[in-house]
């Protein structure tokens, strides 16, 4: 799910010049600028390429990303958070949290513990993508940019989902509200004027987005060379950003993550929700790969068994009522936002509401351990080990990770434990 669907046709013209731009310059960084330039502070990037599998870069040629990844590590895969969307993974990503735990348990859902009158009807607050902007409340933890506020650093954020809330009571220092007029350039060129300015003044720590690889993916598959295209887009501004940032006399590590991967769907197995006939002491969200049904007030324990148990009888086998185990197993369990039942179900196949056309031809949001759900992790600079190939891992560990190349520490718990990256610091 991207947040915002930039057509790469409109980005026709502009990857044209973007191409004839990085053909005409050095496209491998000194190697003498990637060293630790002593006693001076560590900088991160870290920018996220939305719905960009981790096997993209050989499937579709990224050869920036490739040549980035051979100056510092890459691992195998990067393991999203249950479920595979985008808004519960940015915010994990930036918090060191499980969804159950920052809030954002999928891109929409509903919270029982927040009453809601609609059409004279009883019902609960819904979230919406983004919707931290108008009520931050939604969002727990401390995001990075605020944790290296709070250390006394400077941050920046451009289009990070969920950048523009005041988290915490607190923003970063440089940040956009979304716009989906910025174009994919404006963003790159910004953030290497941040990482310019004078030291009083430049940020320590800056995340950016692109929704580009998640769109294309949606609207023609993982393996369509319409997102190879895309691919290549993002590759090019990718290797950009590196080489401009590497180009700056300061040390600065660059982290390129993903929150997803993609799969194909067979729109042959579609399942329409109103088949299952819900019954109408539930509010029902939809969000493609699971459905969530929160009990209505009054609604008891024995009516909720009972729907529980009919949905079983009617799955078939084409879906799963998730019970406790395999509700802790994906720690999703049930909550004020998460759902007295849950329905998952598995690619190709996709739920769909009230006979929907739906034409994807790709998505995500399924069980996080599936392989094509896994996402990218690239990362070079000072801080980190020169070709270093890294198992898989959870993208819990990103958080602490890069607070500790920022030297800042934690202030809160967290869900995040460094294992894997241990081995890949220089520091």
């Amino acid at each position: 799910m991207s947040r915002a669907a930039n057509s790469l046709n409109m980005h026709g013209i502009t990857w044209f010049l973007i191409c004839f731009f990085l053909s005409c310059t050095p496209t491998h960084a000194a190697n003498e600028n990637i060293q630790v330039k002593a006693n001076a502070p560590q900088h991160v990037v870290l920018m996220s390429l939305d719905g960009f599998r981790h096997d993209y870069v050989e499937l579709h040629n990224a050869k920036h990303l490739n040549r980035i990844a051979k100056d510092g590590i890459r691992s195998a895969s990067l393991t999203p958070v249950y479920p595979a969307n985008t808004f519960p993974n940015h915010i994990s990503l930036v918090t060191g949290l499980l969804p159950k735990n920052h809030g954002i348990v999928n891109n929409r859902f509903y919270d029982k513990s927040r009453p809601y009158m609609q059409n004279d009807m009883p019902g609960y607050a819904q979230y919406k993508l983004g919707g931290g902007l108008k009520d931050s409340t939604w969002i727990t933890g401390i995001p990075l940019w605020t944790l290296a506020e709070y250390h006394g650093l400077k941050a920046g954020a451009f289009f990070w989902p969920e950048s523009d809330a005041r988290i915490s009571g607190a923003l970063p220092t440089y940040h956009y509200h979304y716009s989906k007029f910025a174009s994919y350039q404006q963003r790159i060129d910004q953030i290497v004027q941040w990482m310019s300015l004078p030291e009083v003044s430049r940020p320590r720590f800056v995340a950016g987005y692109f929704s580009l690889t998640d769109t294309i993916g949606h609207n023609e598959g993982p393996n369509s060379q319409a997102t190879r295209d895309a691919v290549q887009f993002v590759d090019g501004l990718i290797g950009q950003l590196y080489d401009r940032l590497n180009a700056l006399e300061i040390n600065v590590n660059l982290v390129v993550v993903s929150d997803h991967g993609m799969t194909n769907i067979d729109n042959n197995a579609l399942i329409d929700v109103a088949t299952l006939n819900i019954s109408d002491n539930f509010i029902a969200e939809n969000e493609g790969a699971q459905i969530h049904l929160y009990a209505l007030p009054g609604v008891s324990d024995d009516e909720i068994s009972r729907e529980k148990e009919r949905l079983n009888s009617i799955s078939q086998g084409k879906f799963l009522v998730l019970n406790d185990s395999q509700r802790a197993d994906r720690a999703m369990q049930k909550g004020d936002r998460t759902g007295d039942i849950l329905l998952e179900i598995a690619p190709p196949a996709r739920f769909i509401s009230g006979g929907q056309t739906y034409s994807n031809k790709g998505s995500h949001g399924y069980l996080n351990t599936l392989p094509d759900m896994g996402a990218l992790f690239i990362a070079a600079g000072p801080a980190f080990k020169k070709g270093a190939t890294l198992p898989a891992f959870s993208n819990l560990e990103i958080y602490p990770a890069l607070a500790k190349i920022l030297g800042i520490t934690p202030l809160s718990p967290i869900d995040g434990k460094i294992d894997v990256l241990e081995d890949a610091f220089t520091l």
